[in-house]
């Protein structure tokens, strides 16, 4: 593997691959003067692991780049149009019978599209990198973007060492944050300095301080005016946490505190949270579940603070939003939240699952407009320094390209 210093800064054997083009045609790149990439997923869809390769991929610039997604178990088409319209999106062909080997899977898809680069995301994808390898691809790379809540405690023997023989296949390992730098160093036995940290980015012109759009969503939500509206974004499963913040809103009303929280979302947590709400007399009426939304920008400019209380995290792409559109941000310290938040000036961290150190700083900021908004500005000023979409395509187009150039595919001079 090519060290961070040389570089700067069960599923049947399909028949055919099929290509799918969401919103036209599908196609096969020939082009010899473009990079052609397959960025392989477990599953496509509405995750922020995804959501930030559909940015990526849209915003590489199409001078130099081809880019298919492929969902090794499929995708959500309805997350594909509304989020990556006209992208290419490669689906496999299944049996219903057969051997369900994902290796010859992937070596199918790639003999089908014959790309350059071949970049694998998380495990569910992992084996990307091998079949990348013996199709004779000339550049595989394989990164991870968070954790799941079977991973938390380490992996198991048997999955470590395949990922240190992965590792020691890719020609790039990357991470979202330092502590999954470390984390995956640890677990595959190899040195931190061999994974490289490219952090997410947001769009800053999407997502930017709208507080006119507060009013419309109150009304919408049946939310009255004056009330002090915190909430979260993101799918409803245990390793979020969100029961902790339902807890600190019951806490808060009890101290006196108007207190309305929203949040956007769905998955196998919303029935107990709703039962949770529906059983609470001091949450009754002050909980909006707005399901999985389009319109995150708004809704997150309806709050006053947002808060992340995950058990573990890797890099949140809403907490980066939240703060983008100017809100002050609580959030449990794991993951990458404390390489985000500057704490005192941007936001609080607190400790996972500590319910009463929520409401205590959600606290102050009830009771501190003028905090709330030196905050919010502050928030902002970090994203638009460190965290800007820009950025991050940037870092993901000289991976892209120096890689490419250094195993001789790619010798148009860029970098």
């Amino acid at each position: 593997m090519m060290s961070w210093a040389q570089i700067s800064d069960p599923i049947s054997l399909p028949a055919v691959a099929k290509p799918v083009r969401i919103g036209g045609r599908a196609r096969r790149c020939a082009s010899a003067e473009k990079l052609r990439i397959l960025h392989v997923f477990n599953y496509l869809g509405l995750g922020g692991t995804e959501l930030t390769a559909m940015r990526v991929a849209t915003h590489l610039g199409d001078d130099l780049f081809e880019s298919h997604l492929c969902g090794l178990r499929g995708f959500d088409s309805n997350v594909l149009a509304s989020r990556y319209p006209g992208g290419s999106v490669v689906a496999p062909e299944r049996q219903e019978h057969g051997l369900q080997l994902q290796l010859f899977q992937l070596m199918k898809l790639i003999k089908t599209y014959q790309p350059q680069i071949v970049h694998s995301r998380n495990w569910g994808a992992i084996e990307a990198v091998p079949a990348a390898r013996m199709s004779g691809v000339p550049v595989a790379i394989h990164s991870e973007h968070g954790y799941e809540l079977d991973i938390l405690s380490g992996l198991p023997g048997r999955q470590r060492a395949f990922r240190r023989a992965v590792y020691e296949m890719a020609d790039a390992i990357f991470t979202v944050t330092d502590e999954l730098r470390r984390y995956h160093a640890r677990q595959a036995w190899i040195a931190p300095d061999r994974i490289r940290v490219i952090a997410n980015g947001i769009d800053l012109e999407s997502f930017a301080p709208r507080p006119e759009g507060r009013r419309s969503l109150c009304q919408k939500l049946g939310v009255p005016e004056g009330r002090f509206i915190f909430g979260s974004i993101g799918r409803l499963v245990v390793i979020k946490d969100h029961a902790a913040l339902l807890r600190a809103a019951e806490v808060l009303h009890l101290r006196g505190v108007d207190v309305h929280v929203l949040l956007a979302g769905s998955g196998p947590e919303l029935i107990r949270h709703q039962e949770y709400v529906e059983n609470s007399a001091a949450l009754a009426g002050r909980v909006s579940f707005v399901g999985a939304v389009d319109n995150v920008a708004e809704v997150l400019n309806a709050m006053d603070v947002f808060v992340l209380p995950s058990i573990s995290e890797g890099m949140s792409n809403t907490l980066l939003e939240a703060m983008a559109c100017g809100l002050p941000v609580i959030a449990s310290r794991v993951g990458g939240s404390p390489e985000v938040i500057e704490e005192d000036r941007s936001g609080w961290l607190f400790a996972p699952g500590d319910v009463i150190g929520l409401a205590e700083r959600l606290e102050r900021l009830a009771n501190s407009q003028e905090m709330r908004q030196s905050m919010g500005k502050a928030a902002r000023a970090r994203m638009v320094l460190k965290f800007s979409m820009e950025r991050m395509v940037s870092d993901y187009r000289r991976l892209y390209l120096h890689l490419a150039m250094t195993r001789g595919v790619f010798a148009r001079g860029y970098v």
